[in-house]
This record gives C-alpha cells, structure tokens and sequence, in this order.
C-alpha cells in the first residue's frame, strides 16, 4: 500500500508536480541559458540518461497517487522533444483516486504551437502557459538570442487558442533597462486577447545569469504602472499555494498576475515538486542538490517503493529559499540552473 499523502516539516502538502523532459531549449534567453555559456560545445544530458516517457508517466503516477493533482510539463523546451503528444496522452490518461482528471499543462516558449497545438489538446493538454518578454520585436529577438520574430510567438498563441488551449498564461520575466518599459504594451495586449498575463521578478536561479538585485523590477512597481493606466484592485487566490499574486482590472476587462520571489517571498505555502530531465527530484526551484529516482526505478523498485521514497523525502523537506535569500547578507546560497529542472 502507498504511504498516505505526506506533508513536510512546515506542514505543506505535494499537490503541484512540473516534469522537465529535457534540458535542451532552442533559445538562448539570458536569464536562464545564456549563450556566452550554453554555445554549440557546450554538452546536454545523453539521450539514455534521461527519462523515457514510460518511466516519467509512471512516476506522474506515483506523486498522483500521494496527492498530486497539477502536472506541468517544462524543459528546457518541452516542444524539442520528440513524440510530445505521446507524453500528453499517457500523463492524461492519468486519474486521481476518485476519478477526477487532473490539470495537465505545459509551459513553453510558443516557438513550436503554430503546429503542435492541435495534436497536444486532441491527446489531452488542457492549457498552455508561454513565455513572452516582450513585444517589440528586436527586444525580444534580443532576449531570447537567437533572433527568433516575436510573431511567431503570437501565432503560436493563436494557434493555441484555436485549439481550445486558452485563456493563455503568458510569463513575462522583467528586467531592469531591459524590457520593463513594455508593462504597458504587454497589459494592453493581454486585455485586448483575454490573455492571463504574469509579471515576473527576474529570479537569481542558478550561477550562470549574472543576477544582480538593481535589475529586478519589483512587483508592486508593476502594479503602479498599470494601475495608473487601468485602475486594478486585488484579487484572492485561487488556490493554496497559488505562485501568483492576482490583480482584477476594475472595469472587468482581465486580470493580471505578479509572481514577486525576490521581493516579497511566498515559501509558506509552497506545494510545488520538480522532476529534472534525468529523473532526480527538486523540492525547491532554488535546490542545489536532487534525489535520484531514475536510479531506483531503473533497477526494479516497485511502485509502492518510490512512492515510500518520494514520501520520505517530502516529508522531511524544509525549503524556503526566497524567505532565506531575503535575510542573507552575506554570500549567496548554492542553487542549480532553472533549465535543468523546468521553471
């Protein structure tokens, strides 16, 4: 028998589970992977380290059966992948004990739904979350480093639409003379689609971004600056342990949201777990260290076994990072880099 749903040390349950089912991505953003450090030599996981469909979607099963009930698929860029409906297929066809279906999303930089689209809701994705920094057009050729047309993006978000994949999550990660001074632009736009917009607060995941605290644009800057276009007045959340901070717009049109790790950290009600591409678990964006569960399940542990395992491991998790970067002073903690274990 499975151990019961476990909570961790501060009393959080696992209800949240994102598979990163590679580490490759085809662009270059330089808040995650730069190009100065992610060039051509540079060397991703072989292909026999990282997990099978059939190995991620039984340890979907796994985490399902010991309370989890959101699965996000993340890379890297999940769309690299070969075969992704196949995956969508079998993690849909996923129940929680009392029948229900679970909430099956992907996160993706958009580059590849003008096609992909159709077939992931026809094998049972419910929604898709793409990453857009920008709608100028040599901005976010800039950021993303490989000079890839913003209008791509939008038709895949489009195409998105069509499918019965929206209202679309769009995250917009804010850095300081970078991108900031298209909040506007991005809020006018998301109202005009019925777009979910998500303001982001550029994070110091990993080593190699060059995070520096005077580039992070606050979110309640944020906030102001749309606010005083469009009034907006704050909204509950949705759900424990939602990421985002919610803002109504008062004239009814939308919503955005804020997710302000930086400055004001939400670890008290986290119930997030990540799965890296080579099958280790993270119990924090921030973690530096993972636990193997490919090893285990490769060597013919039994389902109950891993989800012992998995249990354990919750149950003895503490992680607050952005609480305890706050009060740091005087080194940085250690951490591992956001594209190897999904955002």
């Amino acid at each position: 028998m499975p151990p019961a749903a476990p909570r961790d040390r501060l009393g959080r349950a696992l209800h949240d589970l994102r598979i990163s089912i590679t580490d490759r991505c085809n662009f270059r953003c330089p808040y995650c992977m730069p190009s100065e450090v992610f060039g051509r030599d540079y060397e991703f996981l072989p292909h026999d380290q990282i997990l099978r469909y059939e190995e991620i979607a039984r340890l979907a099963s796994v985490f399902v059966g010991l309370g989890v009930r959101k699965l996000r698929i993340t890379g890297g860029e999940p769309t690299v992948r070969r075969g992704l409906p196949e995956l969508v297929a079998m993690l849909a066809a996923l129940r929680a004990p009392d029948g229900e279906p679970l909430d099956l999303a992907m996160t993706t930089n958009g580059s590849a739904l003008r096609h992909l689209s159709r077939p992931l809701a026809d094998a049972g994705l419910r929604r898709v979350t793409v990453s857009l920094d920008s709608l100028d057009d040599a901005t976010f050729r800039r950021m993303n480093g490989i000079d890839f047309p913003v209008a791509k993006v939008l038709d895949g978000i489009d195409a998105a639409v069509e499918a019965g994949l929206g209202p679309v999550k769009v995250n917009v990660v804010l850095k300081r003379g970078e991108n900031d001074g298209g909040i506007l632009d991005l809020a006018r736009w998301a109202r005009d689609a019925g777009h979910v917009l998500r303001f982001i607060e550029y994070m110091d995941v990993g080593t190699t971004n060059g995070w520096r605290l005077d580039e992070v644009v606050a979110a309640m800057e944020v906030i102001e600056t749309i606010g005083r276009e469009w009034p907006l007045e704050a909204a509950s959340p949705q759900y424990t342990g939602e990421v985002a901070e919610r803002w109504r717009y008062a004239d009814g049109r939308g919503e955005i949201g804020v997710i302000a790790s930086v400055t004001r950290p939400f670890c008290g009600d986290c119930t997030r777990a990540r799965i890296s591409a080579e099958g280790k678990l993270y119990t924090c964006l921030f973690s530096a260290i993972g636990h193997d569960l490919r090893g285990p399940m490769r060597a013919g542990e039994s389902d109950d076994g891993l989800a012992d395992l998995v249990a354990g491991l919750w149950g003895a998790r503490d992680d607050r990072y952005s609480e305890r970067r706050a009060a740091a002073t005087e080194r940085p903690l250690p951490k591992i880099e956001m594209f190897a274990l999904g955002g």
